[in-house]
């Protein structure tokens, strides 16, 4: 039996590869000094791995010609890049309905600072596809200035034709930014095209790296002001930052701890090999798809089919409210995101605003033993609903 049959990956993937536990308890032990602050043997070792897992993130977007900046986060990452941009040249932005608050919430403090006008790019709430024709019309009738797209929902696992629109958008000279927080490793994405100025990613979900580093990739020819001022390891007898990407942007010391697990993740997926990574989680997405259908008192919310969809479900359950299924789950130890998912307009889209939804998230560790004791709750629940 299980301390808990999980099905949160989407918020992070857990557990993780036991390389991963092994590796970065072994450099912790043996090599956890700090990078760019020391020319001995161990502060090297810490250096190279660094720069090895900006080179392992670069390879795996295969985007050589283009920078790697490590934060803490993910929303960190989209704080530096959004809160840096030059406003007095961008008046409108467009937004896909899916974001998170980590961009909506940053955007819209940049809208009451600068006056800024959002739009949201066009969706057909019926079909589940983007309207291409109409995206373009908006475009024409308002010219976009920035264009920021998760590439896959965080809510219902919905993912969007980002190439495609960022294609359009560059015409007109567009700032364009992709979050990959909940796609890379699952949608492939080739950041290489100078359609994409900005990618953002998180470490501890997809990429199955711990919690507390994320980061951006960026064009270098990208002018953006940094986030924050401090000790850099180089140029220190200068009061002003470093020009150079990264050092310009990652000031103080870096959570080495978070970025070596990183490496070791993307090896591990590397030598796994993401097509089996992406073919395993997608025989546990049908698993999970065919055991919601089944019951009569639970409805799907934003599942098209799976080559529209990875493995994020929301759904909603006849006679109970999110949190009261959610509540019900966690007594039987099976972990869910329960609520607005940090993505209220995508709820609104979806029309589960503000009650919200179930949402289960599968990843490459889920198991029969996980399926079967999901299958015994929800029959619990059907017979007292």
């Amino acid at each position: 039996m299980k301390s808990i049959y999980y099905f949160d990956n989407g918020a992070t993937t857990f557990p993780k590869p036991e390389e991963v536990y092994n590796f970065t308890n072994d450099f912790y032990r043996t090599c956890g000094v700090n990078v760019g602050r020391g020319q001995y043997k161990l502060a090297s070792k810490a250096s190279f791995l660094v720069d090895e897992t900006r080179n392992l993130l670069l390879d795996f977007f295969n985007c050589q010609n283009k920078k790697v900046i490590f934060t803490s986060s993910a929303t960190e990452g989209i704080n530096l890049i959004l809160q840096g941009l030059n406003w007095e040249k961008i008046k409108t932005v467009y937004l896909s309905p899916f974001e998170h608050n980590s961009i909506t919430r940053t955007i819209h403090f940049l809208k009451n600072k600068y006056s800024i006008d959002i739009e949201i790019l066009k969706v057909n709430d019926k079909k589940l596809e983007y309207d291409i024709e109409e995206i373009k019309n908006q475009f024409k009738a308002k010219s976009p200035d920035l264009v920021i797209i998760s590439q896959v929902s965080n809510v219902c696992g919905f993912i969007s034709p980002v190439h495609e629109i960022f294609s359009i958008s560059k015409k007109y000279g567009a700032i364009n930014i992709v979050d990959t927080c909940q796609s890379a490793g699952l949608v492939h994405l080739d950041l290489s095209s100078d359609i994409y100025d900005c990618g953002i990613f998180a470490g501890h979900k997809t990429f199955y790296g711990p919690l507390g580093v994320g980061g951006i990739i960026v064009k270098e020819d990208l002018k953006f002001a940094p986030l924050m001022y401090g000790g850099t390891g180089i140029e220190s007898a200068n009061q002003d930052l470093p020009k150079g990407i990264p050092e310009r942007y990652e000031v103080g010391s870096k959570n080495i701890l978070s970025i070596v697990g990183l490496n070791s993740a993307l090896k591990w997926i590397k030598n796994i090999s993401i097509e089996k990574i992406k073919e395993k989680e997608e025989e546990n997405y049908k698993k999970l798809i065919e055991i919601l259908k089944s019951y009569s008192n639970i409805k799907l919310v934003g599942f098209k089919d799976f080559s529209n969809n990875i493995a994020v479900v929301s759904c909603i359950f006849d006679n109970y409210t999110s949190d009261e299924i959610g509540q019900v789950l966690s007594n039987f130890n099976i972990g869910v995101r329960v609520g607005l998912h940090c993505s209220p307009i995508a709820h609104k889209f979806l029309g589960t605003f503000p009650q919200g939804t179930v949402r289960f998230s599968i990843g490459y560790f889920n198991d029969d033993e996980d399926f079967e004791e999901l299958i015994k709750v929800l029959d619990y629940i059907k017979e007292n609903s």
